[in-house]
């Protein structure tokens, strides 16, 4: 099938033979996926049995299969491909709503409320910190969209979106719940 593969004699499956599709990262450690194997132990461990079609009692294989391998392994897998900025429908919180004071808390809540009813996860930050360093923060986070809001986006009912590439534009609040969703849905990176 031209599909390429190792036998490995003395791996760590001792009660049957079993496959595993493996892959590499760009770090270069390999990771197991999935695994299929047949086990030939746990049936008799467990006095497992069946009746055939001739009403004989026998001994079944188990068969342990595994289609994206544990959580651990998955996700650092994806941690590494990614190098930490996951995909905006796959990342923890896409959206972090920060006013640059106080005094638009309400506002940044209220944008932060329409981002959630839509569907998405979204925090805000409303900490007495620098905007500066909220941002910074939410860059080390690797966040997908940062809003900032003050006076002039409360007053037009609009969002200074930054992204996490850099990217700074100005939309509507509506404009940007209905692009964040529509990436969301179409699963863009």
């Amino acid at each position: 099938t031209g599909i390429e593969y190792t036998e490995e004699i003395g791996e760590a499956a001792f009660y049957g033979p079993k496959l595993d599709v493996n892959v590499k990262p760009a770090i270069g450690n390999e990771y197991t996926l999935s695994t299929c194997q047949l086990d030939f132990c746990l049936p008799a461990k467990f006095n497992l049995s069946y009746i055939d079609k001739d009403g004989e009692k026998k001994l079944p294989y188990i068969i342990h299969r595994t289609s994206l391998g544990c959580y651990e392994r998955t996700l650092a897998y994806l941690i590494e491909t990614y190098a930490g900025a996951l995909p905006t429908w796959l990342t923890p919180v896409q959206v972090k709503v920060m006013p640059i004071s106080e005094t638009f808390d309400d506002y940044a809540k209220s944008v932060c409320d329409k981002l959630t009813a839509a569907g998405l996860r979204a925090e805000t930050d409303l900490r007495s910190e620098k905007i500066g360093f909220k941002i910074r923060e939410a860059q080390l986070e690797k966040i997908p969209y940062m809003i900032v809001v003050g006076e002039k986006e409360q007053e037009t009912g609009t969002v200074s979106v930054r992204t996490r590439n850099g990217e700074t534009i100005t939309l509507s609040a509506d404009e940007f719940v209905m692009k964040a969703v529509k990436e969301n849905a179409d699963k863009v990176r």
